[in-house]
């Protein structure tokens, strides 16, 4: 498994930008598909993107609709790193984010239980 760890949570007003990281351990980041969940509170938790690597510069990314053109999936495979640029946010994007790593071997890529490791979350509140 990978350990990761999640940075760059905060307050933001609707509309603005932050940017989220999750760093993670281990030698074989490259090969692990990576994502980006969120809980706001009494709700589940909810597919926000995910991003894996082919190979050279091929990345194939995804998105829930609720943030299709707002945030964008990226990842560092050198630091190794996985980001998530947030921008336009609004209020209904408050919650708890959670980084999280899985193998590519199949199985949809937004479905949590398909992932073996998760970073402890940190908290994004957009204020009105």
């Amino acid at each position: 498994q990978v350990q990761l760890v999640e940075s760059g949570g905060g307050l933001a007003q609707t509309g603005g930008s932050l940017r989220l990281s999750c760093a993670a351990s281990g030698r074989t980041f490259s090969s692990y598909v990576m994502g980006w969940f969120r809980q706001a509170p009494g709700k589940e938790r909810d597919f926000v993107a995910a991003i894996s690597w082919s190979g050279g510069r091929t990345y194939h990314a995804y998105y829930a609709d609720s943030v299709k053109g707002r945030f964008t999936i990226s990842r560092d495979n050198a630091k190794p790193t996985v980001y998530l640029q947030m921008n336009t946010l609004k209020p209904e994007d408050t919650a708890v984010y959670y980084c999280a790593a899985r193998r590519d071997y199949g199985g949809s890529y937004s479905a949590a239980q398909n992932y073996g490791s998760w970073g402890q979350g940190t908290q994004v509140t957009v204020s009105s």
